[in-house]
């Protein structure tokens, strides 16, 4: 099943398209990747609520770029009115009750984000299966820029990629989804 995503993530250097950049990782990370396995965080555990909450912080508390740490347990944010200084959340402010209360609501009313709602969904949804399905390759990381439409994505070979997010849906066969 994850044939087409090792071959992309093990492949040498070539030209990828422009709104498409993959960067190697570690080279000992690699080397050992078929001996582990990913152990379930507490971000694991509760992987519905915490894609729910990062889905209401990138569409109604002024969210612009948000990356999913699920290895770690944290989410980090950069809002619209303060750019230049980012917030992290560990997981047990992430799946407090009151989590999402405590924030002010902020509309991209007047905004053009390159993201439309309808797609972080959809993006969260991947990042929940890239996460889940496989024990040895998974995503250790993923993050969603509603400003420039680009996805973030580290997985556990260390491996990076950055893709405009319309190419990602084009090319999710890429990252193991049957097409």
């Amino acid at each position: 099943m994850y044939r087409d995503l090792r071959q992309v993530i093990f492949k040498k250097e070539s030209t990828m398209p422009e709104r498409w950049l993959q960067i190697k990782g570690d080279p000992s990370v690699r080397a050992f990747l078929f001996q582990q396995r990913r152990v379930p965080s507490d971000f694991d555990a509760s992987i519905e609520q915490v894609l729910r909450v990062m889905h209401e912080m990138l569409v109604h508390k002024g969210v612009f770029h948000a990356k999913v740490h699920f290895s770690s347990s944290q989410l980090t944010c950069w809002f619209y009115d303060d750019p230049y200084n980012y917030k992290v959340y560990v997981r047990d402010q992430v799946t407090a009750s009151d989590f999402l209360n405590s924030l002010p609501d902020l509309s991209y009313e007047g905004r053009q984000p390159r993201i439309a709602v309808g797609r972080i969904g959809e993006v969260l949804e991947e990042f929940r299966r890239l996460r889940l399905t496989d024990e040895q390759l998974y995503l250790r990381n993923g993050s969603i820029n509603r400003i420039n439409g680009l996805i973030g994505m580290t997985f556990s070979c260390d491996g990076s990629h950055y893709i405009d997010c319309d190419d990602f849906f084009q090319r999710l066969e890429c990252f193991g989804k049957d097409a």
